[in-house]
């Protein structure tokens, strides 16, 4: 009896082993991205963007992982009835972040397959600005920040080439906070 449970950590830490098949590796990938009750502009944003990632997997538990993703613009148009022509008003704003994050692997005995969640530091920024037309005026708007970013996700690869579909989760000041959902390809470099 006392067999099994050598025999079943083996099994785990051999699936875990067969899934790491690179040391260095990097990746791209599409995202859907959602941001709510941005202040700013009283909206929400839900852009479909890109991200690009890479990774160092030195065990196959552990590894840490930088990343860009391009977080979705927006432009919104008012007019402020206070004006005698109404006053037309544009706001344009553009959302991004760079992320860092530990990530642990868990040890499924299934070839090819990889279970993660991460955990690390996202550095978001804002850009944008608005301008009235009459009289005419632009002003400037930007913003950053660092906060805890966290994630889960799954991946598939076979040989040096592979398929991952994770979610990220940041909070960024004046809005509810990023959600992405991603899908993406990698290439383990060696």
């Amino acid at each position: 009896m006392r067999r099994l449970p050598l025999v079943i950590a083996l099994a785990l830490g051999t699936g875990g082993a067969e899934a790491d098949d690179g040391l260095l590796y990097v990746g791209a990938g599409v995202s859907r991205n959602s941001l709510r009750d941005i202040t700013a502009t009283n909206s929400n944003l839900n852009s479909t963007d890109w991200r690009v990632w890479a990774g160092l997997r030195p065990i196959s538990l552990l590894g840490i992982e930088a990343e860009y993703i391009d977080l979705g613009s927006q432009t919104l148009g008012a007019s402020l009835p206070a004006c005698i022509d109404n006053c037309p008003v544009n706001t344009h704003l553009r959302y991004k972040a760079f992320a860092g994050y530990a990530v642990g692997f868990l040890p499924v005995p299934v070839p090819y397959l990889d279970v993660f969640a991460k955990a690390g530091l996202a550095r978001w920024s804002l850009s944008g600005g608005t301008t009235f037309t009459a009289p005419s005026q632009f002003f400037s708007l930007s913003d950053n920040g660092t906060q805890f970013a966290w994630g889960v996700g799954g991946q598939v690869h076979i040989g040096n080439v592979g398929a991952r579909l994770e979610y990220e989760s940041f909070s960024i000041r004046d809005t509810s906070g990023a959600n992405i959902i991603s899908l993406g390809v990698f290439l383990n470099l060696f």
